[in-house]
């Protein structure tokens, strides 16, 4: 009822089910954030679902109860699983989890808005506010907070740890810890002996790999030369790690990356600053193993042109103890003079 004089209030209804939509839209649609805005924009979507929350409990009647949902889906939260029509076997706990999910199979989806973009996506883990937020793929796993935020159609990808966010578009592949992890432990490898496996590498960005040495994967072969010459201008050195990396301060030999990249630049490995970090002893084996193989020739040479010589010279023998002998043999006999005669 309007007081006498005063114009009506003009009012636009806005139902329960319409404000959740909006609410949850601005979670699932929000344009992803850059590592530099991340803390900031993570602590006002806290705020954001406090005040969301407090909202939601105000209200009766929802979600619907435990067993409510059809083809051995689970949801529990605001707009969890809420564009569903024949997708079975999913998953959904927390605001706006699996929140497009319409034909997608056993789908799992625990926290904020996690897998909330997939919408036929099947076989996929994400537990963690945000976790697999745009993904579209399949057989992704992300464990943590914005874990494999970031991934949007791969496939098979496995994201562990808080910001491990993934690339777009990537596919089979592992990321576990953010940048800010500085070590790693991994029981049960040290003392274990695997017989004809490769060497593990690790590059600047983390990537751990094997060395390939198959022509499948090769160009430009050719023989190495006079190219594995620069290693015999290496200077071998001891030394010992400072205190913070080696306690025990055990002896160690080998070469110092700065060193050598005054001689051959690609024998070192590099930081991901750019700065000199190690020396690719692999290589160096190879070169060293060059260089014997050339050392190797020479003697074998050498051996050959002795036993020549060698040969020459019995020969030579030979001749002389011949002609020698044919020297005694072509003597006039000796006369004895008889003294009376």
């Amino acid at each position: 009822m309007n007081l006498p004089g005063v114009a009506p209030s003009r009012t636009r209804p806005r139902t329960y089910k319409t404000r959740k939509k909006t609410a949850v839209d601005g979670i699932l649609h929000r344009t992803t954030r850059s590592r530099a805005r991340r803390t900031v924009l993570n602590k006002t979507f806290v705020v954001m679902m406090t005040g969301l929350f407090s909202f939601v409990s105000s209200e009766a009647g929802i979600p619907p109860p435990d067993g409510g949902n059809a083809n051995g889906n689970t949801a529990e939260g605001t707009q969890a699983l809420f564009s569903n029509i024949t997708g079975n076997a999913n998953t959904a706990i927390g605001v706006g989890a699996l929140y497009k999910n319409t034909t997608g199979v056993s789908n799992t989806a625990t926290g904020m808005a996690a897998l909330g973009s997939t919408t036929s996506g099947f076989s996929n883990t994400a537990i963690g506010a945000r976790a697999l937020l745009i993904a579209t793929g399949d057989y992704n796993v992300a464990l943590g907070d914005s874990a494999g935020e970031f991934l949007s159609t791969g496939d098979n990808n496995i994201d562990i740890g808080y910001n491990v966010v993934g690339v777009k578009g990537e596919s089979n592949t592992i990321r576990i810890g953010n940048t800010d992890i500085i070590a790693t432990y991994i029981r049960g490898i040290s003392g274990q002996t695997v017989v004809g496996g490769a060497a593990v590498f690790v590059d600047s960005n983390g990537k751990l790999g094997t060395m390939t040495a198959s022509t499948r994967f090769s160009d430009e072969i050719k023989p190495m030369d006079k190219a594995s010459e620069a290693i015999l201008t290496l200077k071998p050195v001891t030394f010992r790690y400072k205190q913070e990396i080696d306690s025990k301060s055990i002896r160690q030999f080998g070469l110092i990356a700065e060193e050598v990249e005054k001689v051959y630049p690609d024998l070192i490995v590099r930081d991901k600053e750019g700065k000199p970090y190690s020396v690719r002893y692999d290589q160096v084996n190879a070169m060293l193993l060059n260089e014997f193989l050339k050392e190797h020739g020479k003697v074998e040479k050498l051996e050959a042109s002795v036993a020549r010589q060698q040969k020459q010279i019995e020969t030579l023998t030979a001749g002389l103890q011949k002609v020698s002998a044919e020297l005694e043999a072509s003597k006039p006999a000796s006369q004895v003079v008889n003294n009376n005669q």
